[in-house]
C-alpha cells in the first residue's frame, strides 16, 4: 500500500502526461462528434456513430495511449535511474513495482473510460453500454492486453529517449487497423483479416459490440485473450530489471 500511495503521488506529479491521456479522448469524442454531423445522425437502424462506435475507438485511444507510451516510459526511465537495481535488492523486490504500475495504468483507464460513458451521455444523449457485464470482462482482459504489450515494450527500448519513438511506431497502425481512420466495415479483405487477428482490432469491435448491446463474439475473445498470453509471456521473459 505504501508503494501505490507513493507511486500514484509520482503520476500525480507528472500532471501534464495524465491530462493528456485523459482529457485528449474526452476532447476528441465532444469536439469531433459536434463538428462532424454524421456523427449525430442516425442510420437507417437508428443508429449514431456517437453512440457505440466513437465512445468505444475513444476508449481505446486511451488505453493505447497508456499501453505504449506512458507505462514504458515510467519503467524505462526507472531502470536507467537504477530504481528497479536498487529495489531487486530489498524485500519489496520490483515484481510489486510493477503490480502497482499495471494496477495504476488500469484506474487511470476506468477513469477515462467512465468520463466517456459519462460525456457521451451529457453531450450527446448516448447511452452506456448496454451489455455492461460483457462490456466489463472485455475491458479488463483488453486492457491487460494492452498493457502487457507495453511492458514488451518496455523491455525492448534500450533509453528513456527511444521509448516514446517505439510507443509511437506500436500506437498508430494500431489504431489504423482497428478502426480509428478506416472503419473496418470498408477494409479490404487483407487488411481486415489483418485487423481481426491483431489484439487492438477484436478488442475495439468488442468494445463496440457490448456498446451496442451485443455479445462480443467469440474469436474476438479468443485473440484479445491469446494476445495478453503470448505479450504476457514475452514481458516476464525479456524484461529487464537492469
Amino acid at each position: 500500500m505504501k508503494l501505490l500511495v507513493t507511486e500514484t503521488k509520482l503520476h500525480l506529479r507528472e500532471w501534464p502526461l495524465l491530462l493528456f491521456t485523459v482529457l485528449l479522448p474526452l476532447a476528441l469524442l465532444v469536439v469531433l462528434g459536434l463538428s462532424i454531423p454524421d456523427f449525430t445522425r442516425a442510420d437507417a437502424g437508428g443508429e449514431r456513430f456517437v453512440d457505440a462506435q466513437w465512445p468505444s475507438m475513444m476508449t481505446l485511444l486511451s488505453l493505447l495511449t497508456l499501453s505504449c507510451s506512458a507505462l514504458p516510459a515510467t519503467l524505462v526511465t526507472y531502470r536507467e535511474q537504477g530504481v528497479l537495481r536498487r529495489m531487486s535488492t530489498t524485500p519489496v523486490g520490483p515484481g510489486r513495482l510493477l503490480g502497482v504500475q499495471l494496477l495504476i495504468n488500469l484506474g487511470i483507464g476506468i477513469v477515462t473510460t467512465t468520463l466517456l460513458i459519462l460525456t457521451g451521455a451529457l453531450v450527446f444523449g448516448s447511452a452506456a453500454p448496454r451489455h455492461m457485464g460483457w462490456f466489463v470482462l472485455v475491458f479488463l482482459l483488453g486492457t491487460a492486453a494492452l498493457l502487457a504489450m507495453g511492458l514488451v515494450i518496455a523491455s525492448l527500448a534500450p533509453n528513456a529517449k527511444v521509448a516514446p519513438g517505439i510507443g509511437s511506431a506500436v500506437m498508430f497502425p494500431l489504431m489504423f487497423i482497428a478502426g480509428m481512420w478506416v472503419p473496418r466495415d470498408v477494409m479490404p479483405d487483407v487488411l481486415r483479416m489483418i485487423s481481426d487477428y491483431s489484439v487492438a482490432g477484436p478488442f475495439a469491435q468488442a468494445l463496440r459490440d457490448c456498446w451496442a448491446g451485443q455479445a462480443p463474439q467469440l474469436l474476438h475473445l479468443v485473440v484479445v485473450g491469446a494476445g495478453l498470453i503470448v505479450f504476457g509471456g514475452l514481458a516476464v521473459r525479456l524484461f529487464r530489471w537492469e
